[in-house]
């Protein structure tokens, strides 16, 4: 197990990450929302690159898992930048960026801050967008006014929170509504029994996408975490055929 290590921003937040050196691109994954680098997915492609001799970077947002800081001053921006500097600090050459759910999102915006980086993109039950499609108007209106919204969470105890700061952020740096300027090969993974982002968003990203080397794999059984056994294994031969 390699440990953890802390990377210090200019105003003091402690950026936990796990970090591993190897061959080809850096393998870096982006957790989903109220995620950190110890879930399933994120450990399964680290002991892969680990395995494979591949350079690999898990890390936590700021206010979530290890890192310091409060989750709701999270917003998509802020991580973005976040991972930004994590990937200027730690990971000569280019990177294959691996987003789930938000990390998706993210993945899409971090690309777009530094594409003369980027590999390729997979990207696992991207949500770009969520904030306009994953609310309904009064919902949103609440959010526009301020409030804090509180949802019931099927993936643990407390309900799940959306700040009205992260709302409005992910507004301003909505994506699906023009082409996307990036031109790496993507790999888009969606379960069409998903609950929570309709597999049809990951259709409607590879059509917005500029890049003519796109692929979307749906899995017509799979769940929103795609964190079976054979999810694993098809994300591990998804990151493998890009090399």
């Amino acid at each position: 197990m390699i440990e953890t290590s802390f990377h210090v921003l200019p105003d003091g937040r402690r950026l936990a990450y796990r970090h591993i050196q190897g061959t080809g691109p850096t393998l870096v994954f982006l957790p989903g929302y109220m995620s950190d680098m110890a879930g399933g997915k994120a450990t399964a492609v680290f002991d892969w690159a680990q395995t494979n001799g591949r350079a690999c970077l898990l890390l936590d947002y700021s206010g979530c898992g290890e890192s310091s800081g409060d989750f709701a001053d999270g917003s998509l921006s802020r991580w973005r930048d976040e991972v930004a500097a994590l990937i200027e600090a730690h990971c000569p050459g280019e990177v294959v960026l691996i987003g789930s759910s938000m990390g998706g999102w993210l993945m899409l915006l971090v690309a777009l801050a530094m594409p003369q980086r980027m590999a390729a993109l997979v990207g696992i039950a991207a949500a770009p967008d969520f904030t306009d499609w994953g609310f309904d108007a009064e919902q949103k209106a609440r959010l526009a006014a301020g409030e804090t919204l509180y949802e019931d969470n099927p993936y643990g105890p407390e309900p799940t929170p959306t700040h009205a700061m992260f709302w409005q952020d992910g507004e301003r740096l909505r994506l699906l509504g023009q082409p996307i300027a990036l031109d790496c090969p993507v790999r888009l993974i969606h379960g069409q029994a998903d609950p929570d982002v309709p597999w049809e968003v990951s259709l409607r990203l590879a059509q917005a996408l500029r890049s003519a080397d796109v692929q979307v794999s749906l899995i017509k059984d799979g769940d929103h975490r795609l964190s079976r056994d054979a999810d694993i294994a098809l994300l591990l031969r998804t990151i493998a055929a890009l090399g």
